[in-house]
Parts: structure tokens; C-alpha cells; sequence
């Protein structure tokens, strides 16, 4: 009997799921989108290559899980930094997590804003990135001097689009090494404990504060 087909019959179907899209997130991780394959991503999984189809609909389903592990895993150190000092404070730490998020899973960090390749309405995408917006949200609304449960004017929708438009953008540049020839910092590490606070500082707390 195939090797394959034998490994595949031993996975639950929840457990075969998520080796799909255990190997597919390390596949990301190592070749990034450009070396992602289905085929690839059930060799890893140890499954037939017609697996993935079955489980997820094709690449879109797949990828689309991963993308939302990505937000969940956003929105919990956007959470965790949001949790601790002033409204300053936080704000400063939660665009150095976002940043750390996209060195830590650039694999990941690429394909979340990819939405060409992903399934927008899928729930579990929906839902994670959701839970990232709202940490944030919750932070500008603290700067402002509301209540967790205000909802954002259209100031503060701005400010918060602002400041999300800030963290990504700093997060590419440091991807690409492009920061690294004008900035005068030995490391991305330098860059996130320095460069990065004194932007948002610059940018944002003394202009809201």
C-alpha cells in the first residue's frame, strides 16, 4: 500500500488538519509564498498531494488558516502589550510587537495582507484579525480619554488606520533591510528599542497627547 495513503489513514481528520497546516506555516517559513505548493505542503504533512484539496478546497482554504494563525498570534501580543503603563506606553509597545510579529513570522506577516490569495469571508480569518484590531482600538480610545466600550469617530478611526499605516510600514523596511544604510543602528533589535519608540513618540503621542 502506498506510504502515503497508510500515514494518512493513521491522522483523525482534526488531527490531519492541522499537520496540513503545520507543514504548510513551516513551508512559508522556510521558502516563503514564492516556494509554496500544495504538493509540497502534503509531502511535508506526509498525506496524499490531493489531501489539501479534500480538506481545505485548495490553496485558498489553506492558506487562508494560516493567515489566521497569523492574526491570532498578532492580536495576542498586541493584547499583551496593551495591557501594562500609560496609554503612551502601550502604544509604543504594541507597534514594537507588531513589528517584532512580522521578523519573528515573515512568512506569515506576508501572506496575512496577500488577500488575492485568501478567502475573506472565512470565519476563522475574520475573527482573528478582529481580535488585533480591537487591541489597538482599545489603545487609541485610552489616548483619547474614552472609555473601552466608545466606539471611534472618524478622528479616531484615522488616527488608529495612522498608526497601524506607521508599524507596517517600519515592519517592511526592516524585512527588507532598508532602514539599516540610513539608520544609525547595529541591529533590528537596536532599531525596535530606539528608532521605533522615538517614530511613534514623534508621530503620534505628542501630536495626541
Amino acid at each position: 500500500m502506498n506510504e502515503k495513503k497508510t500515514a494518512e489513514r493513521g491522522y483523525h481528520h482534526g488531527d490531519l488538519r492541522d499537520a496540513l497546516i503545520r507543514a504548510a506555516d513551516d513551508l512559508l517559513a522556510e521558502k516563503g509564498l514564492e516556494g509554496f505548493t500544495l504538493r509540497e505542503a502534503a509531502r511535508r504533512a506526509g498525506v496524499s498531494p490531493a489531501a489539501p484539496s479534500h480538506h481545505f478546497g485548495g490553496s485558498p482554504g489553506l492558506l487562508t488558516e494560516i493567515a489566521a494563525l497569523g492574526y491570532r498570534e498578532l492580536a495576542r501580543r498586541l493584547i499583551a502589550a496593551g495591557e501594562i503603563g500609560s496609554p503612551a506606553d502601550r502604544l509604543k509597545a504594541q507597534g514594537v510587537a507588531y513589528v517584532r510579529f512580522a521578523l519573528d513570522f515573515p512568512g506569515r506577516f506576508h501572506l496575512m495582507f496577500r488577500h488575492d490569495l485568501l478567502l475573506r469571508e472565512q470565519l476563522s480569518l475574520e475573527e482573528a484579525t478582529g481580535q488585533a484590531w480591537d487591541a489597538l482600538e482599545k489603545t487609541v480610545l485610552a489616548i483619547r480619554g474614552q472609555s473601552e466600550q466608545s466606539e471611534l469617530d472618524a478622528e479616531g478611526e484615522a488616527i488608529l488606520i495612522g498608526i497601524w499605516s506607521t508599524a507596517h510600514g517600519f515592519a517592511h523596511l526592516t524585512l527588507d533591510k532598508k532602514l539599516a544604510r540610513i539608520a544609525d543602528c547595529g541591529s533590528d533589535d537596536d532599531m525596535l528599542d530606539s528608532l521605533f519608540p522615538a517614530i511613534i513618540d514623534a508621530l503620534w503621542i505628542k501630536k495626541l497627547g
